[in-house]
């Protein structure tokens, strides 16, 4: 999707937002919502050729297929919580998206350990 595409989409989707804000609330978040979800698809749609050149990138450089396919769950994991995030706060659940970022840190901990274990143990092999 072009960019200008997408901004179309969220700018409108910003202006009908704030129109029904005063009238019908609800409708106003859902509004948001499902713009948001529009943008998400297509920025998604978008990343397959950025996710191709990675891993073409990645086998000229020899690298362990895990190790790329760790990065990019590390990279989908803080996407996707921001978005969780941001909606919970336009809902005004400030305090849930507070949980929902600490959820994501813990997750993206979790699947660099491995990554930082590796580092770790090349570092000790080459010290003398």
């Amino acid at each position: 999707m072009h960019i200008l595409q997408m901004v179309g989409v969220g700018l409108s989707a910003t202006t009908l937002a704030a129109l029904l804000r005063t009238k019908a609330p609800q409708f106003a978040m859902m509004v948001a919502f499902v713009a948001g979800i529009a943008l998400l698809l297509m920025v998604l749609n978008s990343m397959d050729s950025v996710i191709q050149t990675l891993t073409q990138l990645a086998e000229a450089a020899k690298l362990d297929r895990n190790f790329l396919a760790t990065v990019l769950r590390i990279i989908g994991i803080a996407y996707i919580v921001e978005f969780a995030a941001q909606l919970a706060r336009d809902a005004g659940e400030g305090a849930l998206a507070s949980k929902i970022e600490l959820a994501g840190k813990v997750g993206i901990v979790v699947l660099a350990i491995p990554i930082v274990t590796d580092v770790i143990q090349a570092l000790v092999h080459l010290l003398p």
